[in-house]
């Protein structure tokens, strides 16, 4: 438990294969918020990724990570969760900070259903999928830990 005036954030990200979705938690951890989502060429090439993740987590003081993971439906780990774990590691080595990982099998499906009802033109939704399956992989954590403290 914290004390009154300690704030602590939580950064939540979607890993794609050329962009990863940004949010952020708001001081008192209660909701999530997208910052941006960071474009790469090339999938393996994650050395700016990562500077500007750290980059990132300096500005709002971030003190852990929760990272989307996404397993299939039967539960298997199949190539792009096995990315998302050595992109955890990759993280854990340079930011030093815990890296949760969360279920995040049906927040894109979420993401793109909320761009929808939003109005947003399919040509447009591409640029604010990720950012927003980052808010929604965040918001899960945060409301996960929020119903296990009022349930003490």
């Amino acid at each position: 438990m914290r004390g009154n005036n300690q704030t602590m954030r939580v950064m939540g990200l979607d890993y794609g294969t050329k962009t990863v979705g940004v949010a952020i938690s708001d001081p008192l951890g209660l909701t999530a918020q997208g910052i941006e989502t960071i474009q790469r060429k090339e999938e393996n090439k994650l050395r700016r990724t990562c500077a500007r993740i750290e980059e990132l987590i300096k500005e709002y003081q971030v003190e852990k990570i929760v990272l989307g993971f996404p397993k299939h439906m039967n539960n298997d780990i199949g190539e792009r969760a096995q990315k998302s774990l050595e992109f955890r590691d990759m993280l854990v080595r340079r930011t030093g900070l815990e890296v949760i990982m969360w279920d995040e099998r049906l927040t894109t499906v979420a993401a793109e259903q909320t761009l929808i009802e939003s109005g947003v033109r399919r040509e447009n939704r591409k640029q604010y999928v990720d950012k927003i399956a980052a808010v929604f992989i965040l918001q899960g954590y945060l409301d996960s830990i929020y119903m296990q403290k009022t349930a003490e």
